[in-house]
């Protein structure tokens, strides 16, 4: 199964926002412990590669599909491809997203281009986004799904940035592929921490809300 596919069954993947990882093969197992099987790992942790490093590592015991977030260059593009990432997630489109999704498309992994509005919509998918990720999606909410499915039927599109377990189900009704858990499943502190039993808690609740 493709990551693709996998969001589609899913319907969410989890971005993990932490100053520190203790351990990115414990982290994972307890996502997927917990029902979330895609974990996007960001360049806002330090020493990223490391950590993507020990997590794609251990993929296959785990369970988890481990790619890179927050890539804002070509360079940490190459960076996370070679550390393992099995797919490329932009918060928007800078200078450098074509050269990102390029580099994707020749490692051949899945890239996730960010976008806002309907032209920044059109632009990654003519740079060959596979999904198209919308951010900040809490902004205008469930119905601005609605609105983009008019132009951009079956357009796999995921909400980002304040989607949580309340309104994480009206967001998939209103037409996306799948959405995006963040602190709400991964706090930062229970990252540092090693709190695994309580992320497993956590993304179990979140997935039982959809």
């Amino acid at each position: 199964m493709n990551t693709l596919e996998l969001l589609r069954a899913d319907r969410v993947l989890t971005v993990v926002r932490a100053p520190e990882i203790s351990d990115a093969r414990d982290l994972c197992a307890a996502l997927v412990a917990g029902g979330i099987h895609v974990v996007e790992l960001t360049y806002t942790t330090p020493d990223l590669p490391r950590h993507l490093e020990r997590a794609a590592s251990t993929a296959a015991e785990t369970g988890a599909v481990v790619g890179a977030g927050t890539v804002q260059t070509a360079d940490q593009a190459t960076q996370a491809i070679n550390a393992g990432a099995q797919f490329l997630v932009t918060p928007g489109q800078g200078l450098e997203a074509a050269a990102i999704a390029d580099a994707a498309r020749a490692a051949g992994i899945p890239v996730v281009l960010g976008a806002f509005t309907p032209s920044e919509v059109m632009t990654a998918l003519a740079l060959g986004s596979t999904a198209v990720k919308i951010f900040p999606a809490h902004h205008l909410g469930p119905k601005y799904f609605k609105d983009l499915n008019g132009p951009f039927p079956g357009v796999p599109l995921i909400p980002s940035g304040g989607v949580n377990a309340t309104n994480a189900h009206d967001f998939l009704a209103a037409g996306a592929l799948a959405v995006s858990a963040g602190t709400d499943v991964v706090s930062p502190a229970d990252v540092a921490a090693a709190n695994w039993s309580s992320i497993t808690t956590k993304a179990k609740t979140f997935c039982a809300a959809l």
